[in-house]
This record gives structure tokens, C-alpha cells and sequence, in this order.
């Protein structure tokens, strides 16, 4: 490996910083001084702030691994190693991966690279696409205007869309987050644009895709705005310094709620507990660090991203349990109202606020889900989330008018 390697980190289009690839394998970030000196500078990530919400200048060298804000800007699982191998990367490689991606990043982030050519993938033939980071097979698109359906770009960048494609291992994904994206939606959660898509409908894919699944789920990109522009944003293991890895066990549901009322304040929190609720009424399982998001749609403020990730994961996994600790607790069956006055007094937060909240939210969903065969969830499936919904005691006690 070469001994000093240096990768230029922009935000908005502007140079904010260098990463840097050090002898012995590690990893320094720099901050830039036209940067740090800029009173109005545009927010990076909550974790760059200290106690007294003054930047954060010293940091830290790593060692194998880059920052954790960066980490969490990669891919993760199977579509890291399907990136890394199109490229010739070691998946560990971070440093070197975020070089040869850099160019498609979450949010606003650009990494570029000194040394272009390194940049490029070897393989012009079938050149590396990719999107937001997660484990799901997911690339950006595009939306042809006028015909209705989209276009997975051969270079990978530039999509305002994300398109999900069905998985291998787990039947009617793409149905299942479809139908819960929108019964948030009916309620008034904040959703990105939806579209359920047959697979033979999306351009650039290989034509045995529908072998997997015949539809794709597509949301819209919500750090891309409707003229193009890049929206920054961050995930609340970048805010929380966790690596990828550690989204199930460095933080718990108590320290994204106090983190969301010093930032964002009483609305924040009623979004929050509107969007935990939801998703322990319909059983979803994997609420972890990643799949809650920070916006800064004035590029400094921090408000709470729309909704996205929303699946049952009971009927793949019946013995599931939250993502996260709530209180002392990760099984869905300890949703009482005692466990939320108990949330809202260790947090902190107002506890009537919560508690109305979360009547108001079990309510609003009985309600959504009385159209829930409007939707393309098979039978199997809602028998399964309907016989969960009797095992939470919040459900049993406000569902009924």
C-alpha cells in the first residue's frame, strides 16, 4: 500500500477537509482552516460538535479504520464485497473504497480523489453502481420524464431515485416496504414519493432479474432535491460515532430521543414517538441507528429525515424484538404505558407529550390498517402482523374506538 495517500472531502461543493492514508495503516482526518473559521459553515455531523456545540478541530488518527462518519457513508454486507470486488479492493480497505465511491455518497459529501484515474473502475463494461448504504441491493436511478418508469445509470451517480430490488433470501420485500411505507404515510408520517414496480419495467438490469421477484420497491432520494441539488444528511450512528457494526448495541431508543429534543426540539420528539410506535405495531425488528436520519435542509439546522426502511421483518423472523433497548427492554410485549412514562422520565422528555402521542399513534393506525388489503401484502403476511398487534399492550388498550 502506498504510504501516504490524500482524499479531498467536500460538502455543498466546498472543501471542507482532507482524508488522509498514513504509514501503519491509519487514518487522519483534517479539517480545513477556511472551514473552521467560517461562522456560517454549513453543518457536517453533530459528532464533529462538543458540549458546548463548538466544532470539534482536534481529531483523532484511526487505525485500519476511517472515521466513523465516514464508515458509515459505505455500503454495507454483500454489496460491499460486489463493490469492492468490481473495483479490486480488500472490502476492509475503507480508505480506498471511499476513493473509488466517492463520487455517489450520502447527502452532500464528495470525495475526491488527487489522483483521477485511480478513481475509475477498471471494467468499463459493467462499471460499479451504487446508492445509499445498507445491506439490501439498492442502486440509484433515474426517472425518464414522460415514460414513466426509470433507468439505473451505467456510471452509478446522478440518480435522484433509489430502486431496492428483491431479495434473494426473504420473499415480497418490495411489497411488504411498499404497503408499510404507505400506511405511515396515511397517517401522516413523513414519506418520500413510492412507486411498487415490476422489475421488466427498470432499464439497466440484467434481463433474469425477475427470477428473483417480479417487483422492485423505488423511493425517492430525500437528499436530493427536485432541481438536483445535493441535501445533506446523516445517520444517527454517524451523530452517535458507532461504527456500522455496532447499530444494534452502542446506543439505545433513549439516546436518539435526547439527541432529537436539544436539536429539533418537542416536534421532533412527537415525530419520533409516532414513528417508534408505528413500527412496533407492525413488528418491525431492525429500527437500528442507521435507519434514523438527520436532515439539514438550510444546510446548519438539524431536523428530523422522512421516514424510509419501514418493513415487518416478523413474518421472516416470528420471535423478532426491537432493534434497540426501550428503557431495560427490547421485546415488543413490554409496550406499556408504563414502559413509555418510564422512557420519558429517564430521557428526560414531557412525559403527557409522549403519553398522548402514543395514543394518538395507535389510534391513527387502526385506523390505516382497515385498508390494509388495498395494499399488495399477501394474506400470509397480515395474518401474522394482526396476530403480533394482540401481544402489545398499547394496541390492546387504545386500538378500539
Amino acid at each position: 500500500m502506498t504510504n501516504l495517500v490524500t482524499l479531498q472531502v467536500f460538502l455543498h461543493d466546498q472543501l471542507i477537509g482532507t482524508l488522509t492514508y498514513l504509514s501503519g495503516d491509519k487514518n487522519l482526518f483534517t479539517l480545513e482552516s477556511s472551514y473552521i473559521e467560517d461562522p456560517h459553515r454549513p453543518t457536517l455531523s453533530l459528532s464533529f460538535k462538543d458540549n458546548f456545540g463548538d466544532l470539534i478541530t482536534n481529531i483523532k488518527q484511526t487505525r485500519r479504520r476511517v472515521p466513523t462518519f465516514f464508515a458509515n457513508l459505505l455500503p454495507e454486507g454483500p454489496m460491499r464485497d460486489y463493490l469492492a470486488s468490481r473495483a479490486n479492493i480488500n472490502p476492509q480497505h475503507e480508505f480506498f473504497l471511499l476513493r473509488t465511491l466517492g463520487r455517489d455518497l450520502p447527502g452532500a459529501i464528495r470525495i475526491h480523489s488527487t489522483d483521477s484515474e485511480k478513481e475509475q473502475p477498471k471494467d468499463k463494461e459493467d462499471p460499479l453502481r451504487f446508492s445509499l448504504a445498507g445491506v439490501q441491493l439498492k442502486f440509484s436511478a433515474i426517472k425518464n420524464v414522460g415514460e414513466g418508469c426509470f433507468t439505473i445509470p451505467v456510471d452509478g451517480s446522478g440518480g435522484s431515485w433509489i430502486v431496492k430490488l428483491p431479495s434473494s433470501n426473504y420473499q415480497n420485500v418490495p411489497e411488504n416496504e411498499y404497503t408499510m411505507m404507505e400506511l405511515a404515510r396515511n397517517m401522516g408520517i413523513d414519506v418520500p414519493e413510492t412507486f411498487l414496480m415490476p422489475i421488466k419495467e427498470i432499464g439497466g438490469l440484467p434481463d433474469d432479474m425477475e427470477k428473483i421477484g417480479p417487483c422492485a420497491f423505488i423511493i425517492k432520494r430525500f437528499d436530493r432535491s427536485s432541481s438536483g441539488e445535493l441535501v445533506h444528511i446523516e445517520d444517527f450512528a454517524q451523530v452517535i460515532g458507532a461504527y456500522p457494526e455496532d447499530k444494534y448495541k452502542k446506543a439505545s431508543y433513549r439516546n436518539i430521543a435526547e439527541i432529537i429534543l436539544a436539536e429539533i426540539g418537542e416536534e421532533g420528539i412527537r415525530e419520533f414517538i409516532r414513528r417508534f410506535v408505528f413500527n412496533a405495531l407492525i413488528g418491525n425488528g431492525d429500527m437500528h441507528l442507521k435507519n434514523w436520519s438527520l436532515i439539514y435542509l438550510d444546510q446548519r439546522k438539524a431536523a428530523l429525515a422522512p421516514a424510509y426502511d419501514f418493513v415487518s421483518t416478523i413474518p421472516y423472523l416470528p420471535q423478532d424484538k426491537l432493534a434497540l433497548n426501550f428503557v431495560d427492554s427490547k421485546e415488543f410485549t413490554s409496550l406499556n404505558l408504563n414502559q413509555f412514562e418510564r422512557f420519558a422520565i429517564k430521557a428526560n422528555l414531557p412525559t403527557q407529550l409522549i403519553l398522548d402521542t402514543v395514543q394518538e399513534t395507535v389510534q391513527a393506525f387502526a385506523e390505516s390498517w382497515k385498508t390494509i388489503r388495498d395494499y399488495p401484502l399477501n394474506s400470509e403476511f397480515r395474518n401474522m402482523i394482526a396476530s403480533h398487534l394482540k401481544t402489545i399492550p398499547i394496541w390492546t388498550k387504545y386500538s378500539k374506538p
